[in-house]
This record gives structure tokens, sequence and C-alpha cells, in this order.
């Protein structure tokens, strides 16, 4: 599959859009062609029941409309718009998520924090040269991600709910700047980062680096300030803590290099940040400017270039879970050949033919619990899995489909793993569903040419003279399965 000529990412984070447009160039490289940053403040306007207020909707609507100008004409594949803490945090995030998909052009995936955490990673490897471990501290405005990585491969991860907005809003609600509060702050931050203190310090690391909107922020004030001009130190937050205590109050801050629409939120990042600092025993940071946006960019890269992580986290997946590898292969060549003879009478996509694939390669990932009841079992752990690659969505339409391979198929059923069912979903079901009951028998010998024909929900499969006779069981099997899918409005003839 060739790379798009012009790529695009979008980070929707809890503090600021960001969007960058880029031009992909041989060897896997970029060349960026613009750049646009809208304070948007969603964690701001998210309240104690996971709800946004209507205000905060508009705004982020409002910047996702902006977006939209420069992206839409642009082609599916080629734009990757990601939502990280807040939208992580709403209760009921469909209503919004299909607003946001309307003003952008295109799907938002909301990523899980240590999805966002492996991007954020890949982002900076790929901007930054750096010999041994590396760690990468990347403060939001909801959430604090922490990475140890060697090269372009992570290996720790992780998303704490901390960020500079949520704590800003939590710590310093009037504005007021005293050293209790700070204090408090701090050992708040200190308290999230209990669990994983050791675990990090114990892999190490040759240089520690923090990416995005608050490190930077902090980099640029010490350096203006001439606290530390060569990048972030203990000694300068220290310092740089002491400076922002005289001004008393956030609104009165006035220190070189902090910009206006920063100053509200920089007291929680500088509290994070400076939590960081001492749970980890850190000395020096370097900023850096890759983030999660260019990680974006080199993902839809890779997943064009035939290196795309979902593949192999599916793989891994199953081979962690035991998976009968042989007999799921079966199923995946089976279900893809029943698609590749539908999918353009059924207008199916070719992302939903990868989603088949990877539940066919899982469907029997369930019984790593028990064979009872596989198919939940299944649905249950892909939903909840840490599925590197994956969104929510993705992985939640993944999980219905395996739920929806065996036993009764509805929208409704459907539902509880996917908040946004339609009807080809309920189609691709049917599919994985065919391919399972052609395949009972684990037999290694291969199936006959079987043909599939559909007009709207009407599917004729046939199979070559005699071939039915001569296998009972694959009869009795589709006339179960006909009677099964009638009740979710198709019709199945076989012959």
């Amino acid at each position: 599959m060739s790379i798009p000529e012009t790529i695009a990412a979008l980070d929707l984070g809890s503090n600021s859009f960001h969007m960058v447009v880029a031009r992909s160039l041989e060897g896997g490289d970029i060349q960026v062609l613009d750049k646009l940053k809208l304070r948007v403040r969603l964690a701001g306007g998210l309240d104690s029941s996971g709800h946004l207020t209507d205000e905060a909707e508009e705004r982020a609507l409002a910047a996702l409309e902006q977006f939209g100008q420069r992206v839409r004409a642009m082609p599916r594949g080629s734009v990757r718009a990601v939502g990280t803490n807040t939208l992580r945090k709403l209760r009921n995030p469909l209503p919004f998520l299909v607003r946001a998909h309307k003003a952008l052009g295109h799907p938002i995936e909301v990523i899980s924090g240590r999805e966002e955490a492996r991007l954020i990673y890949q982002g900076v490897a790929f901007d930054s040269v750096a010999s041994g471990q590396r760690l990468v501290v990347d403060i939001g405005g909801g959430s604090t991600e922490l990475i140890i990585g060697e090269g372009f491969e992570p290996v720790a991860l992780d998303s704490l709910y901390m960020g500079c907005v949520s704590y800003s809003l939590r710590f310093f609600p009037d504005g007021k700047l005293t050293k209790k509060a700070m204090g408090k702050a701090m050992t708040a931050a200190r308290l999230e980062l209990e669990p994983i203190k050791r675990r990090f310090r114990r892999l190490g690391w040759a240089e520690a680096m923090g990416s995005s909107g608050t490190a930077n922020a902090i980099a640029r004030i010490l350096r203006e300030t001439g606290i530390a001009p060569l990048g972030i130190t203990r000694k300068g937050l220290k310092r740089l803590r002491r400076l922002m205590l005289e001004s008393k109050r956030v609104s009165d801050l006035e220190l070189p290099g902090l910009s206006a629409d920063r100053r509200p939120v920089i007291a929680g990042g500088v509290a994070i940040l400076s939590a960081v600092f001492g749970a980890l025993k850190i000395q020096t940071m370097t900023p850096t400017s890759g983030a999660l946006r260019e990680g974006l960019l080199y993902d839809i890269i890779g997943r064009h270039q035939g290196a795309d992580t979902r593949e192999a986290t599916i793989n891994r997946y199953a081979e962690r879970l035991r998976v009968d590898r042989t007999q799921a292969r079966r199923v995946e060549r089976t279900a893809l050949g029943l698609f590749d003879q539908v999918s353009v009478a059924w207008k199916l996509s070719n992302e939903r033919r990868s989603q088949i694939a990877w539940a066919a390669r899982l469907h029997e990932v369930g019984m790593f619990v028990t064979h009872s009841g596989y198919h939940k079992h299944g649905a249950y752990l892909i939903a909840n899995a840490d599925l590197p690659g994956f969104s929510r969505q993705s992985q939640g339409a993944i999980a219905a489909l395996v739920l929806g391979h065996r036993g009764k198929l509805s929208i409704e059923r459907l539902r509880a793993w996917y908040p946004a069912p339609d009807h080809k979903l309920l189609r691709q079901s049917t599919l994985l569903r065919l391919a399972v009951r052609l395949h009972r028998g684990r037999s290694p010998k291969s199936l006959p040419e079987v043909r599939l024909n559909v007009s709207n929900d009407s599917l004729v499969m046939s199979f070559p003279s005699e071939w039915l006779d001569e296998n009972p069981l694959t009869r009795a099997d589709l006339e179960t399965e006909a009677a099964a899918v009638s009740s979710a409005g198709f019709s199945l003839t076989f012959a």
C-alpha cells in the first residue's frame, strides 16, 4: 500500500488541540507543511459526573471546524485524530464523537493512556538521537505519560491521572499561589508516582527527556530567566517555584518565556514536574519537540509500509493466550475469502476487512478461560486488554465481532462492547460466523471453493456438487446458522 503524499495528525488533548500536516518523503521521513494549535481547555469543561459543559463542547467543535477546513478533503487513512485523557473520562462520549466527526470530516479515535504513551515515545524517538535507554515524561492537560525505551522500542509505559489543567484547577482554583497549595499538589503527584517509581528507577536511563507543552514551557522560562540555560534542572525547578510563590497570584505571574495562554496552567505543571524529579531522582531533563502528533504521523507511515503495529499486537496476544494459531488461520482465510466476494455489494471498507482478520485470529482467545461461553470471555479479554496500536473504538469493534461469532446475533448484543454498532458490523459478524461453522471439524484439509452471493441481507452459498451430502455436520451447522441469523434480519440459503 503506497503512502499518501500528504498526511495529518491531530492530538485532541485536555488543554490544547494540535494539528500537524506533513509530506511523506522517501525513506520514511516527513516534512512538516502546516501546524495549528488551538487552546480549548477541554479538561476545564469536564464536570464531576463525566459530562462536558456546553461551552467546552462548543469550543472543541469550533476548533475542529477550523482543522476540518484544512484536512476534510484529504483521503481516509491519511488523517488520524486521537482524543486523550478528557475524552477517555467522558461517561458517554458517543454523542460528542459523532458531532466531532462531522465537524472535522474524519473519525476521532479515543486512545488509552498506554497507547498515548507509546505514540509519544515514537514521536520522541524519531525526533531525537540517544544512546542507551531514555526516560520520556509528557505532562498533558489531564494526564502524565512516562516511558522508558531504547531506540524505537518502549520498555516500560505508564499513564497517570495528573495533568497541568486538572492540577491547576484542583490545587490553585482561586488563582492564589501559596507554599501550602504547591506542597499539596506536589504530594498528590508523588502519591500518583508511588506505584511506578521503583520499577522505573530499577530499569534506569541514560537521558531524561521532557516532551510536549509543559516541559517545553518550563524549559523556556528557565532559559529566558537565566536560571538554567541548558534544560530543566532540579535546582532550577526549586528556584522557579520560589519565584512563582513570590508573585502570590497566577494572574500576576510575569516570567520571561511564560506565554499568556500557558499562565493559567503553569502552576499545576510545575508541581507535577517537580514531583517527577523528586520521585525518580532526576537531576537534569532535556526538552524535545517530538510528541504524540509526530508519533501519529510515523504510525500512519508504518501502516502504509506494512509495519502496522496492530498486526504484531494481535499476533503477540494470540500467542500469549495460547490460541490455536493453525485453526485461527483457517478461519481467517475463509472469512476473508467470503468478505472479498461481498465487500463491493455490502460497501465494506478495507478497515472492516482488517477487523474481520483480527477477530478471526482472536475468536478463540476466550478458551484461555474456559470453553463454556468462550466467545463472551474472548470479547471481555479483547475489550479490556492493553493492545498497542488500537483505539478504544477499534478494540470494541473486534470484541463485538468475537462476541457475535457465536450465539444470538443482534445489534443490542454487540452494543455490550461497541457502543455504536451499525448494520455493517452485523454483516461482518455473519461472515465470521460462517467461516467458523465451515471449520468446525478443525480439519487440515482445504475447503472446496465456496461461492457467496448477496442481495441486501439475503445470502446464497454455493458448494460443489454433493459436497454437503458428504459433510452432513456442515449442512446441519449451516441450517442452525440460517435460523440464528434470521433473527437479525438475514436470510441464508445454501446448496
